[in-house]
C-alpha cells in the first residue's frame, strides 16, 4: 500500500522534496518535551508570523482564545495565516485554533469559507487549498490543507489504510478532570449519534446487534495513556483509531474523567460522597461543567470564567508515510494553545 502510495504522490512532486523537508522523528520519547512544554520544542514549532489578534493578553483567563464570531472574514484570515506552522510545496499545516468550526451553515464564518482568500495569501495563486485532515470546532490542533487534489486523494487513503491495520496516525493531549483508573490501556465503545432535545449527541450502545451497526452504530476504539497526574487532573496521551464525532470526549466520560472543558458530555458523570459514577446518557441534557471549588481556586479562576472553560483537547501529532517505502513516518507537530499550557502550569501536570 505505502509504496503504492508513494508512486501515485510524485505526480504532484510531494514526495522527496515537500515531505523528506518536514523534520523526522522517532516516536514521542519524554511527552512533557514532545508535546511542545520544552523551550526547544517551542522553540522549533511556533506558528510562522504574528498577529495581535493571536497574542495572549496579560491577564486573561484563557489567553489566546479565538472568538470567530467577533472576527471579519479579513481577521479571520490574518489569524490562520499566522497559525502556520509550515508549508512545502502544495501541503500547509495550520495549527487551528480551539472554536473555529472547519465547516458549518450557510453564511457562517469557517475555515472552509475562507480557503481561497487563505490560498491567495499564501501565494498559492489559483490553486485552492482543500482540507486532509482536520480537528473538529472545539479541538484545537493540526489542520492539514493541499492544493493538490491528487495529493488529498492519496494521503485520504494512506490514512484510511492505517486506520483499517489498527495503526494510529493521529496523537490528541487532553487534560482531565479526575484521574483514569489505569495508567494506560484501551477504551472501546459502540456508539451513535441520537437527536434529543434538538441536538445530535453521541450516546454509548451496549452489545449492539448486527441490526444495530446497520442503523449506524459505529464500534470505537481508543489508546490511552496518563502521562501526568496532579490537583484530581490527569494530563492524558490519546489515539483514537477509529473516527466518530466527539469520540475522544466521550471515551474520556466512560473513564469517568471527562475532559476538562467538555459542556457537552461531562454532566454524564455524577458524583455522589466523591465517588463518580455513570448517568443515563439518554436523559442527561448537556449543561456546563461543574468542577470541584478547590479545583477552580487552583486553576485561578472565577466560577462564572469556569463556566466557559475551553475544551482541553489538542491535536497535536500527525504522522505521513515517508518519500520512500521503508523511510520513518513523517512526523507533523502542533505547539499547545497558551490557555492549555497555563492550565498545565496552574496543575504542575509537567513536572513529573
Amino acid at each position: 500500500m505505502r509504496s503504492v502510495l508513494a508512486q501515485e504522490m510524485g505526480a504532484c512532486r510531494l514526495l522527496g522534496h515537500v515531505l523528506g523537508s518536514w523534520r523526522r522523528g522517532p516516536e514521542v520519547q519524554a511527552a512533557c518535551k514532545a508535546a511542545g512544554f520544552g523551550t526547544e520544542a517551542r522553540h522549533q514549532l511556533q506558528p510562522r508570523g504574528s498577529s495581535k489578534l493571536s497574542r495572549p493578553l496579560g491577564n486573561q483567563p484563557f489567553p489566546g482564545l479565538l472568538q470567530p464570531e467577533n472576527l471579519s472574514r479579513e481577521q479571520l484570515v490574518d489569524v490562520l495565516k499566522a497559525s502556520v506552522v509550515d508549508q512545502k510545496g502544495p501541503l500547509v499545516t495550520l495549527n487551528k485554533p480551539q472554536g473555529l468550526p472547519v465547516t458549518g451553515k450557510p453564511g457562517e464564518l469557517t475555515l472552509l469559507t475562507v480557503l481561497p482568500e487563505l490560498s491567495q495569501s499564501l501565494g498559492l495563486g489559483e490553486r485552492e487549498l482543500q482540507v486532509v485532515r482536520a480537528s473538529g470546532k472545539e479541538t484545537s490542533g493540526l489542520v492539514l490543507l493541499s492544493s493538490c487534489p491528487q495529493t488529498v486523494s492519496r494521503l485520504q487513503k494512506f490514512f484510511t489504510y492505517s486506520q483499517r491495520a489498527q495503526r494510529p496516525i493521529a496523537t490528541y493531549w487532553a487534560v482531565t478532570d479526575g484521574i483514569p483508573a489505569t495508567s494506560e490501556g484501551k477504551i472501546q465503545a459502540a456508539l451513535k449519534l441520537e437527536p434529543i432535545d434538538g441536538i445530535d449527541l453521541v450516546v454509548p450502545v451496549k452489545s449492539p446487534s448486527r441490526k444495530n451497526i446497520l442503523e449506524g452504530v459505529k464500534r470505537t476504539l481508543s489508546h490511552f495513556r496518563v502521562v501526568a497526574t496532579g490537583s484530581g487532573c490527569a494530563l492524558v496521551q490519546l489515539q483514537p483509531l477509529t473516527v466518530f464525532p466527539s469520540q475522544l470526549q466521550v471515551h474520556m466520560v466512560l473513564q469517568l474523567c471527562p475532559v476538562l472543558g467538555d459542556h457537552k458530555y461531562s454532566a454524564r458523570v455524577g458524583t455522589v460522597l466523591d465517588q463518580r459514577f455513570l448517568l443515563p446518557a439518554e436523559s442527561t441534557k448537556p449543561q456546563r461543567q461543574v468542577l470541584d471549588k478547590a479545583l477552580i481556586r487552583r486553576l485561578h479562576l472565577t466560577p462564572s470564567q469556569a463556566a466557559q472553560m475551553p475544551l482541553h483537547l489538542h491535536l497535536h501529532c500527525l504522522h505521513l508515510p515517508g518519500s520512500r517505502p521503508r523511510d520513518t513516518p513523517i512526523e507533523l507537530l502542533a505547539p499547545l494553545p497558551p490557555y492549555f499550557s497555563r492550565t498545565l502550569q496552574c496543575l504542575g501536570l509537567c513536572q513529573q
